[in-house]
């Protein structure tokens, strides 16, 4: 597959999710940038070539790579026994996310907060996959990623083997301050529209919410509940 654009070549090289056989540049572009890509390209013994605008132009199917490709293979994924060997993991769980750009600006947020899996529902978004990797900053390539076929079994496998497990549930919940996060965590938090599934809901031993200063009856979306989870769960790690 092909790579458009300084930030999700950069990505791909430097996150270690895949094979990148090439890397293919303007020849006529220059700056630190493209100094730092060709440095790592080096670094990892990846080609790279330079070659004229109008022959990127033509490998690429857009228009906004900015004059940078990577020809790669497709990334990888990880299991949830590689994400559980973190030292202290911190693991959330997506359902119900069906739009490429919320589900990047929630990768590029938990990657920040220190995240060390994402679980998602097994499917393929190879042909979204350059605008996630945009709307990330390319955290889709540096966040480990797990696709399950039944993520209410990975939620029961995880507390059998003494990993807490919150959902993002407003019903008999506790206020998401409230909870420890310093200890090893899995939180499943669903879309806006649909939520979690009843199978997830039942799996997760502890419900929490996220107060609001106003009277308001609406979800957040996934993107800001995620980034409110994970900036606590940071907090509370950096004090203890």
């Amino acid at each position: 597959m092909i790579l458009e654009g300084s930030l999700s070549v950069k990505a791909a090289v430097m996150g270690n999710k895949r094979r990148v056989d090439a890397v293919y540049i303007d020849e006529a572009k220059h700056d630190k940038d493209i100094s730092f890509l060709i440095h790592r390209c080096e670094d990892k013994k990846i080609e790279v070539k330079r070659i004229k605008r109008n022959e990127i132009d033509a490998m690429a199917s857009g228009r906004t790579h900015g004059g940078v490709l990577a020809e790669a293979d497709a990334r990888t994924f990880q299991t949830v026994e590689e994400c559980l060997q973190d030292q202290k993991p911190f693991l959330v769980l997506l359902e119900g996310i069906e739009d490429p750009f919320n589900l990047g600006y929630v990768m590029r947020s938990l990657y920040c907060a220190g995240c060390t899996g994402l679980i998602l529902k097994s499917r393929s978004w190879e042909t979204a996959e350059s605008t996630i990797m945009k709307s990330s900053a390319g955290a889709f390539e540096y966040l480990p990623i797990v696709m399950a076929d039944d993520p209410a079994s990975l939620v029961v496998k995880c507390a059998g083997m003494g990993i807490r497990t919150y959902a993002a549930m407003r019903r008999d919940a506790a206020p998401y301050y409230e909870a420890d996060f310093t200890e090893p965590f899995l939180l499943a938090v669903g879309g806006e529209m649909r939520g979690l599934s009843s199978s997830v809901l039942q799996a997760c031993r502890e419900n929490l919410y996220i107060p609001y200063a106003r009277e308001f009856h609406g979800a957040l979306n996934a993107a800001g509940a995620c980034a409110v989870f994970g900036f606590e769960a940071m907090r509370q790690r950096m004090t203890v």
